[in-house]
């Protein structure tokens, strides 16, 4: 028996919707979640029941015929979000793209749609299976007919049956109908009998089977209360059982022929993903667009490298280097370990250079990186910072960058997560590509193969030319967003300087850490006791529920709201109990410590490097949609520096043999971005002028002299200033300076008042953000903000607050990537032995040979100062020390 799919499709996307927490909005603004949550749905459908048809039913906006009967049918009704109603439309042309029948009639309901299809399907030897979120189609369920009720979203499901239903209510589905006439439908406010609920429904339905012989009984309906009520509202339970029953006879044509799945038409779904930035699904479509265009332009150009037209050319003996030269652009991929505790072994490198495709078997080449080396070419890969930390572990110095695909995607639209070529390849070229990950995992691990030399020269040759044509489409978005400046000027040159600093690494003292953690595990055992002791027992103090029936019920502090998981212990709800019970303090410093030695001691050593006693971290080019680096493995930019404690870890972090460590931060960066973009005559003047800018701020609001300016006064000014680049509400000034909130938005009246350049520069861009979907950095770099135009006003706030923010935390943030190029070009440009190591924000360290600290000093504040040309100075503090913990 083939089965038919008949969906419920306004159910369904608005289980799906409202199944995500949090929204998934493209850089264009459009609302994706519910189609991606209904897509999901289908997936599963199709997977778990394999169907042979399928159908989706709609509603539409017209009154159907209930309405007629009964003019408060559905009356009340929340309005679907717009969120939620302009994406209804783009899962329609995603159907259509699919080519699934989609089926909806004026004066009918999709309930009425989709009982008529069920019930023809069933006399034509079908077995349909009826999905929907909504139990009014219960009524529908058969021996045949399955009804298939999403829960928890649209994850889950529950299949019901003639039997099934019999087994949770204890009546038939036609009986369903009954009950829902007597209890009525809130969410349809379909009336019922007023004061009958569930139960009392259940109750009569299985003692009279149905409406009309309750009321045809009424006299012998007990008790007294519940008789009333029947013999009052008679008529309206007979209404409600109306308005309740869907309609199996719709007058609709209905041809199966139009319901059988088929092939999609993937050039339509490759578009419609591609705008909704649905990478999955794009990878799951695994063909290649017609054309091979990689456009939706019929009249775009054709592929700029055909991998399979290539020369291919397998070097596995240093006689054949000798006999090759490379010249300009080379599309590269190297084959080896990203270990950062070790020597990564490569096996091998892919290469295009013009029309030849070259893999060269590092296993058998032994001068093959000096031969690299000698080459005048320029690099364009996939993440290349990783091919270049590979290299620079077999003696490569230098490289020259003309493309990164992952890094252009990046400039493209930073909000992504997931940047991997073979996403990429979909997006843009409609072909499937491997991740690395999944080549490894089809061809074994490769100390098993015989000879992985001719897996690695395919997929390397797949690779390199997708990385080709990716570039080609990528250029022309660059240069159609104006991100010329953005990409080239900063993020290009700075893949090699974050592949140096991650091969150079940070030397750590592991004696110190071990140590530190001695220390730590002592305050931890004598933290313990002291909690023990004022809770009167023992117990887990890591686990919440322990922890909260401890704090809320025994000790009976003051609590939040009780959930099934328990009560909340996050720091914030603690934070605020402080003064109410000793315990609290000794809890909050139990996780700090708790948490430098697990993350910062136990998590750190192991990472510290064999081979030369460095942690060589991970620095990360595409993860923030600020523009800002990252880091990872280990996160040396999170080691807490506001508490002593924390601060003492850098203790572990020294310079080599004849070093010193020399390090530089900008004073006050997005202050000085701020007072550029703004304009703003006061604040420019102050920094130019080298005044203590918030001591100057004070005395502009306040109105009296600088030198009359409290510390307290100086305190409240920085709170401002820091807080107006993050949009801060008088709210978040009033908790941060824990003043009345009367008196915070006074301060900020004040602060504008005297800076109105500033309140003009925020206001604009918050306009332009709204008109155009995205605000700008002084580089050019785009941040696309989707929940500006949000209908939810949290949402919209949080929008607002980024537009403002962006252009000055992401222009500062291009200025200390400028500032790190620089800065490194400098240092081998002049021929010195000293290296840059680390950034942490608006810092950089510079691991410095004794012999070259004055000239290192002299280079690094003059190239950080002349980074970016602002209206007003940057400046540069400049510290020195035998530890990173002396450099501050």
């Amino acid at each position: 028996m083939e089965r038919i799919a008949i969906i419920d499709g306004n159910s369904l996307i608005n289980r799906a919707y409202y199944a995500m927490r949090n929204p998934m909005i493209t850089k264009d603004g459009i609302f994706t979640q519910g189609i991606f949550g209904f897509l999901n749905m289908m997936e599963k459908i199709k997977k778990d029941y394999e169907p042979a048809y399928m159908v989706i039913a709609f509603d539409l906006k017209a009154p159907t015929f209930r309405h007629k009967a009964y003019e408060g049918y559905k009356a009340g009704r929340k309005k679907m979000p717009p969120e939620l109603a302009m994406e209804v439309p783009i899962l329609k042309d995603i159907l259509r793209a699919m080519n699934i029948k989609q089926v909806e009639l004026e004066g009918f309901e999709a309930d009425d749609l989709i009982g008529t299809i069920a019930k023809e399907a069933e006399s034509c030897g079908m077995e349909p299976l009826i999905i929907t979120g909504d139990k009014d189609e219960l009524q529908l369920a058969t021996d045949i007919t399955k009804i298939i009720l999403t829960r928890k979203g649209v994850s889950e499901f529950d299949l019901y049956d003639r039997q099934a239903m019999m087994d949770k209510y204890g009546f038939t589905p036609t009986q369903f109908i009954d009950f829902k006439g007597l209890m009525g439908d809130q969410s349809d406010n379909i009336p019922g009998i007023p004061g009958v609920g569930e139960k009392t429904a259940t109750k009569l339905i299985l003692e009279y089977g149905s409406v009309e012989n309750l009321i045809a009984n009424v006299d012998n309906v007990k008790p007294k209360g519940v008789k009333a009520k029947v013999e009052e509202h008679a008529q309206l339970a007979m209404m409600s059982k109306r308005l309740a029953t869907i309609n199996t006879q719709v007058p609709m044509d209905i041809d199966f022929a139009e319901y059988k799945l088929t092939e999609p038409d993937y050039d339509a779904l490759i578009e419609l993903y591609s705008r909704l930035e649905f990478n999955r699904f794009l990878k799951k479509l695994n063909v290649q667009r017609s054309g091979g265009t990689g456009s939706g332009d019929p009249a775009a150009k054709p592929l700029a490298v055909d991998a399979e037209k290539l020369e291919k050319v397998c070097v596995r003996e240093d006689s054949q280097l000798a006999e090759l030269t490379l010249q300009g652009k080379t599309a590269i991929k190297v084959f080896g370990d990203h270990n950062h505790l070790d020597v990564p072994q490569i096996e091998g490198v892919a290469a295009v250079n013009g029309d030849t495709y070259y893999y060269f078997d590092c296993r058998n080449l032994t001068g093959f990186f000096d031969w690299l080396a000698e080459q005048e070419i320029s690099f364009a890969g996939h993440s290349l910072k990783d091919d270049y930390y590979m290299l620079l572990c077999h003696g490569m110095t230098k490289f020259e960058t003309a493309f990164d695909t992952e890094v252009a995607q990046y400039v493209l639209d930073s909000s992504r997560s997931n940047y991997s070529l073979s996403a990429l390849s979909n997006e843009y070229l409609h072909q499937s590509l491997r991740d690395e990950k999944e080549f490894f995992e089809e061809n074994g691990q490769v100390d098993l193969f015989t000879d992985p030399t001719e897996q690695y020269m395919t997929y390397g040759c797949e690779v390199c030319g997708a990385i080709l044509n990716l570039a080609e489409a990528q250029k022309a978005q660059i240069a159609d967003q104006k991100l010329e400046t953005v990409l080239y000027e900063a993020e290009l040159p700075l893949v090699e300087v974050m592949a140096s600093m991650e091969h150079e690494g940070f030397r750590t003292d592991k004696k110190i850490l071990e140590g530190f953690g001695v220390v730590l595990a002592e305050q931890i055992g004598e933290l313990t006791k002291q909690i023990y002791g004022l809770a009167g027992e023992e117990f887990n103090i890591n686990s919440p529920l322990q922890l909260g029936n401890i704090l809320f019920e025994k000790l009976g502090l003051p609590a939040g709201k009780k959930t099934k998981r328990g009560y909340s212990t996050s720091a914030d709800i603690l934070e605020k109990l402080m003064d109410k019970h000793p315990i609290i303090p000794l809890i909050l410093e139990y996780r700090t410590v708790s948490k430098l030695k697990s993350t910062y001691v136990d998590g750190l050593i192991p990472l510290i490097s064999s081979t030369d006693g460095k942690v060589h971290a991970h620095f990360n080019q595409t993860v923030t949609t600020t523009g800002r680096i990252s880091c990872t493995e280990p996160n040396l930019q999170n080691i807490p520096i506001r508490q002593e404690m924390g601060r003492k870890l850098r203790k572990a972090f020294i310079p080599e043999e004849n070093c010193v460590l020399v390090g530089a931060d900008y004073s006050q960066i997005e202050l000085r971005v701020l007072a550029h973009m703004s304009g703003d005559d006061a604040l420019i003047e102050s920094f130019n002028n080298g005044e203590d800018i918030h001591r100057a701020t004070a005395a502009r609001v306040l109105g009296i002299p600088e030198d009359k300016i409290t510390l307290e006064e100086r305190s409240r000014a920085k709170a401002v200033n820091f807080g107006v680049i993050y949009g801060m509400s008088a709210f978040g000034l009033s908790s941060e300076l824990r003043i009345t909130r009367k008196d915070a938005d006074e301060y900020i009246k004040a602060y504008f008042a005297k800076h109105a350049a500033v309140k003009e520069f925020m206001d604009e861009q918050v306009k332009f953000c709204k008109a155009n979907g995205y605000v700008s950095t002084l580089l050019g770099r785009k941040r696309f903000i989707k929940e500006i135009n949000a209908s939810a006003y949290m949402v919209k706030q949080v929008g607002e607050r980024l537009a403002m923010n962006t252009p000055i935390q992401g222009s500062a943030a291009d200025i200390i990537k400028l500032a790190m190029i620089k800065v490194f070009r400098a240092l081998r440009d002049q021929g010195l032995r000293s290296r840059l190591i680390l950034q942490v924000h608006d810092e950089l360290i510079i691991n410095t040979r004794e012999e070259e600290k004055e000239q290192v000093e002299k280079l690094l504040t003059e190239n950080m100062e002349s980074a970016y040309e602002l209206a007003v100075k940057l400046k540069a503090d400049l510290n020195e020390g035998e530890s990173w913990y002396e450099l501050k």
